[in-house]
């Protein structure tokens, strides 16, 4: 074999783990031929089997020479295995020496590692290579193959860990095990890391290699009890370092510092689990400060809408309903959001909780989910009951105002005809009236009665009002009725005034016989043509209310057929001015001078003319008033059909999204984070729909505002859009919320794709009425098709799991996290405290200067603010006790 076969193949020999060996660089393999690379490896490896056969009270002088017989060679695997080997031969002949050494190669061979052209007889014959690769085949075994470091091995594990120790140092920039160590502070600093008492990093210089270099070893040599395996010469005075050499000397050191190590391992899995600790704190006082802000604005707004004081006008009313409508405007959508929120973010603090181990979190007392969904469900049933009192209100305020006016009007009529009536029936003017005078006064008086008569009803009617307004709660009721009592009282006096003259006149009128006929019968024919045009014109004045086309249209046929009435009532006017006539044509043809009064009524062919023209004139403004009110009514049905067109389409839409959604959340086809993209598309389709809900609101307020409180064409009412639109949002966010919690669950517990599919599909098998919930039958199906043998001890168990809340169903959410939970790899409450333990040096207790030496700033502070003082004899003022600690940040008891 010539000296380069034998490179080669030396170069080549290697180990399972250890493959990265077949791929060394070719300037590598020529190396192997440089006699400064023989050297350092001579010199490194010579003391690195030194520092191990010392433990056995010996050690070789020259590496090719010392092993030759196989006895020291396996005296040293006996102390670096801590392994007995089979007896070695005594003999000292040549195949005593092959057999020695092959002893020692074989039980090289049963630890796993191949040995390729490395056989007994080279290392008898002192072949200085093979040697050389054959401890380099140990060391890789027993001094380097263990090293691990975040699931790196070997070489990498080695230089990862090298890496993390010097990278806060200046000048210091490991990436390999030759150049990346020339100057010396690679070296100081893995030795100030550690140690800093033993080196002042502060003081080294980047351009004295050899002095740095020299420190390191002589510092190692003097504390660490690592021999000098290098020269500083040939470190420095070597274009590239042997990697081998570097990499045994610089692996002592991390056998060296492996305590610390395991310090630093704890000290991080505490870091993490007090990180964890703390988000989940943070989550829960957002969680209570959320819940106690939106428990106190519903304590605010629930008096505000149980107050139930009406207001006496109809603009105060109406005030109160446009703060209502602001109130759901405004107000209530960001609070719909905020209780979505609390929702999901309770919802996320408890699967986060559940993935690390901890215990649920209950929130205080008052606060849980269920007591803010109950206060939310009161708010709304309060709510419903005060618009319903609000409009019910406005409309019996409408009707006041109306019966208000109407009363004023007959009221005013009514004290217009009274007025003077008591003094004229007061008067004593038939004591000495003549015969015809007398007969005038009593003709007068029976026309008198006749119109008394025909006021009766408009008394009776003003009597009807003011009751009514009593009966609505009028809110000048006081008024009202001082009035009408003055009305009534002064209408019986007129009653037993007229009933006094009236027997005063039957007592004289039996002395005198003549009457003037024409003017008794005029008297007595325009006084109820007269009452009858006080009341058409009554009538024509009258206010109305109507809230329907039909409505008016009565009101309109109604009029009609009472200017059907007039040419009747004409010829009633006429045949009344005829008999004027008649008494005119008699006074003419007899001469008889008129005094131009008639004695039997106040009433004149002048005032007949007059209230007739009235009549006449008063008819066309009310064809105008009821033409004006069909087109508001016709306005108002465009409303009404304008908001039906859109909540026909947009009811529908929100029951379609909802039906969407639910095949979404149920649908196994693709992952969950298709399922998440496609469900954060339906979001944005739902709040690009946001318009809609925002233009049917501005049409509703216009038909408020038009008084509008009916609509035929349409069973979907603004509160029904307004319950599904917050429904539909709360559903959307709510099944986003439980995909990214199946994420959260499916990455934590490192279930894949497929068995997450697997789990969907049996869920959704049973899911029976496809609500993303089960029955406990139709679980205890699921779990027995997936294979569990259930009794019924066992299954009230799971029952306990899936169920916390007995609610009577399994959500998926549950059935994932028990389906997930056995083969969970969680921190424990017993690893925290092991971790602890280290970081403390066995004691059971730790002091504050070993927190804050071992953790960060942040959680150091942490866990001495949480906590308590160590009680028990032996420790220090200030120790704290970590093992309660540990057992309280999982919620178990520390005894």
């Amino acid at each position: 074999m010539t000296a380069i076969e034998t490179q080669v193949q030396y170069g080549s020999y290697m180990t399972s783990e250890q493959v990265y060996m077949t791929q060394e660089d070719d300037w590598d393999r020529d190396l192997l031929l440089d006699p400064a690379w023989e050297k350092q490896q001579r010199k490194t490896f010579t003391a690195w089997c030194n520092s191990h056969l010392r433990k056995a009270g010996t050690q070789i002088e020259n590496i090719e020479e010392d092993f030759r017989n196989g006895l020291k060679l396996m005296l040293l695997l006996e102390v670096i295995s801590g392994e007995r080997l089979p007896k070695p031969d005594k003999g000292k002949m040549r195949f005593h020496k092959i057999a020695n050494v092959n002893k020692a190669l074989d039980f090289i061979c049963s630890k796993g590692v191949k040995l390729v052209s490395i056989g007994a007889e080279e290392i008898v014959d002192g072949n200085v290579k093979m040697t050389l690769g054959m401890i380099w085949t140990i060391i890789l075994r027993f001094a380097i193959q263990d090293i691990s470091v975040e699931e790196t091995s070997a070489k990498e594990g080695l230089l990862l860990w090298c890496q993390r120790k010097t990278a806060p140092y200046r000048n210091v920039n490991v990436q390999n095990f030759h150049i990346s160590w020339k100057d010396g502070l690679a070296l100081c600093a893995l030795i100030h890391r550690h140690r800093p008492d033993l080196i002042d990093y502060s003081k080294l210089r980047k351009d004295d290699p050899m002095g740095n270099l020299n420190t390191a070893f002589e510092v190692a040599e003097k504390y660490l009890d690592i021999p000098k395996m290098l020269d500083a010469e040939d470190i420095v005075n070597t274009p590239k370092p042997d990697e081998k050499a570097i990499m045994t000397y610089v692996s002592c050191f991390y056998h060296a510092f492996a305590g610390a190590e395991q310090a630093e391992t704890a000290a991080n899995r505490i870091c993490k689990v007090l990180a964890v600790n703390q988000e989940n704190e943070k989550l829960m006082e957002e969680y209570e400060k959320l819940a106690s802000e939106l428990l106190e604005w519903i304590r605010r707004t629930i008096p505000w809408l149980e107050n139930r004081v009406a207001e006496q006008t109809m603009r105060a009313m109406q005030q109160k309903l446009e703060d209502f409508r602001d109130y759901r405007r405004v107000h209530k959508p960001p609070k719909v959001q905020e209780k979505c929120q609390l929702e999901i973010n309770f919802n996320t603090l408890q699967t986060k909780l559940r993935l690390s181990n901890r215990p649920a979190f209950m929130p205080s007392e008052g606060k849980m989910v269920s007591d803010i969904a109950n206060a939310w469900k009161g708010l709304e049933q309060v709510e419903k009951g005060y618009e319903e009192w609000l409009l019910t209100e406005i409309r019996r305020l409408e009707r006041l105002d109306h019966l208000a006016e109407k009363f004023k009007q007959k009221c005013s009529l009514h004290e217009s005809w009274t007025s003077g009536k008591v003094e004229l029936l007061s008067m004593k003017d038939y004591e000495s009236a003549s015969l015809m005078e007398i007969r005038a006064l009593m003709r007068k008086h029976e026309a008198f009665e006749s119109d008394l008569a025909a006021h009766q009803d408009r008394v009776e009617q003003i009597a009807a009002i003011a009751q009514e307004l009593n009966e609505l709660d009028y809110h000048d009721a006081v008024t009202i009725n001082t009035r009408c009592q003055g009305i009534c009282d002064q209408w019986d006096n007129l009653g037993t005034l007229t009933q006094k003259r009236r027997d005063s006149l039957e007592r004289v009128e039996k002395l005198w016989e003549t009457i003037d006929q024409l003017y008794l019968e005029f008297a007595k024919r325009a006084a109820p043509f007269n009452n009858w045009m006080d009341g058409a014109m009554e009538d024509l004045q009258d206010m109305f209310i109507v809230h329907s086309i039909e409505e008016i249209q009565s009101l309109i046929t109604a009029h009609d057929q009472f200017k059907a009435t007039l040419p009747e009532a004409d010829k009633e006017r006429v045949a009344t001015m005829g008999i004027q006539n008649e008494i005119v044509k008699i006074a003419q043809t007899y001469g008889i001078k008129l005094s131009g009064v008639n004695p039997y009524t106040n009433l004149s062919p002048q005032d007949i003319t007059d209230k007739w023209d009235a009549v006449k004139h008063l008819v066309p403004l009310r064809d105008q008033m009821l033409q004006e009110e069909v087109a508001r009514q016709q306005s108002n049905e465009r409303l009404r059909r304008q908001f039906a067109a859109q909540a026909n389409i947009i009811g529908p839409w929100i029951q379609t999204k909802m039906e969407e959604i639910s095949h979404v959340s149920v649908d196994i086809a693709g992952s969950l984070e298709e399922q998440m993209s496609n469900l954060k598309q339906y979001e944005q389709n739902i709040i690009n729909y946001k318009c809609n809900i925002d233009k049917l609101e501005g049409d509703h307020q216009l038909s408020q505002e038009s008084l509008i409180f009916d609509n035929k064409h349409t069973n979907y009412t603004m509160e029904h859009v307004r319950v599904g639109w917050e429904q539909l949002l709360t559903t959307i966010a709510r099944t986003i919320n439980e995909v990214e919690n199946q994420i959260l669950t499916r990455d934590a517990k490192g279930i894949s794709q497929e068995q997450l599919n697997e789990f969907r599909a049996s869920f959704n098998h049973f899911d029976r009425k496809r609500n993303g919930m089960m029955d406990p039958d139709d679980f205890r199906a699921c779990l027995i098709s997936m294979g569990y043998d259930l009794g019924e001890v066992e299954f009230a168990r799971i029952m306990t799991l899936v169920d916390s809340n007995n609610t009577g169903v399994v959500t998926f959410q549950a059935f994932i996290d028990f389906m997930t939970r056995e083969t969970a790899e969680t921190d424990t409450a017993d690893q925290v405290m092991a971790s602890f333990k280290i970081l403390a040096s066995d004691k059971t207790y730790i002091t504050v200067e070993e927190l804050r030496r071992e953790l960060p700033p942040e959680q150091a502070d942490y866990c001495i603010s949480r906590m308590t003082s160590y009680i028990g004899s032996g420790a220090p003022p200030g120790a704290l006790d970590y093992i309660s600690f540990s057992s309280a940040l999982y919620g178990e008891s520390d005894l």
